[in-house]
């Protein structure tokens, strides 16, 4: 393949590795544990970054989605709303890596706000995510004026 061809072949895969993410939060939203679990490959690992209440750095790790999907399927009270913006993608082949500002709401309560930062692989089924890191705060989340409309109580 030319290098011409390889360039017009980069927007889809940007949309192709789009749809996975934006696919993944409808999931939760819809609290459909089957369909974020159709967004990853077989072998995932999860990473939290976030401070406790004295401020220590602290890191969560998971090899397994099992916890995820199991508080995504169980019926809560509140849709849950994972707002991102500011979405960068970028494609190697058949590793992309996408990076985007987010908002977490449970019904139109502000929880907390971060960075996701997901590695996905492009097999036979189509991209799906390997690895998802995010960093979890409550203070300081400059949310766009839209996503803060949306969820005004």
């Amino acid at each position: 393949m030319g290098s011409s061809a390889a360039l017009a072949q980069k927007p889809v895969d940007e949309k192709e590795v789009a749809k996975v993410i934006y696919r993944l939060f409808n999931g939760m939203e819809r609290g459909d544990s089957a369909l974020v679990k159709a967004c990853f490959s077989q072998h995932v690992t999860m990473a939290t970054i976030r401070r406790d209440k004295d401020n220590n750095q602290l890191l969560q790790l998971e090899s397994s989605l099992d916890g995820f999907l199991r508080a995504v399927g169980t019926p809560h009270p509140d849709v849950w709303y994972e707002e991102i913006w500011n979405v960068k993608i970028e494609l190697d082949g058949d590793f992309a890596q996408a990076w985007c500002d987010y908002a977490f709401y449970a019904g139109n309560k502000f929880s907390h706000c971060g960075v996701d930062a997901f590695h996905l692989h492009r097999g036979k089924e189509g991209w799906k995510i390997f690895h998802l890191a995010d960093t979890r705060r409550d203070t300081a989340c400059i949310i766009p004026k839209k996503i803060q409309k949306k969820h005004k109580p």
